[in-house]
């Protein structure tokens, strides 16, 4: 079975967690989640201070997490 791949935006940082959404119109979108800001830098090339705006592809986990961060 192959996971779902999902685009997504991160808001904002909120300590040492980043929120994300989908990347979909605003009024579409469900409440943002959060995530260690740290690995999706990381996974990604960035520092946790350059995500904040950043469209990511993200797999979709068999427990509905998300995982596998990318550029979008």
């Amino acid at each position: 079975m192959t996971d779902e791949l999902v685009r997504v935006k991160v808001l904002l940082l909120f300590g040492d967690e980043a929120e994300i959404v989908a990347d979909v119109p605003e009024e579409e979108r469900a409440a943002p989640e959060r995530y260690p800001a740290a690995q999706i830098a990381q996974a990604v090339g960035l520092e946790p201070r350059q995500l904040p705006g950043r469209a990511l592809t993200a797999e979709v986990g068999p427990d509905n997490r998300l995982r596998g961060w990318q550029l979008a």
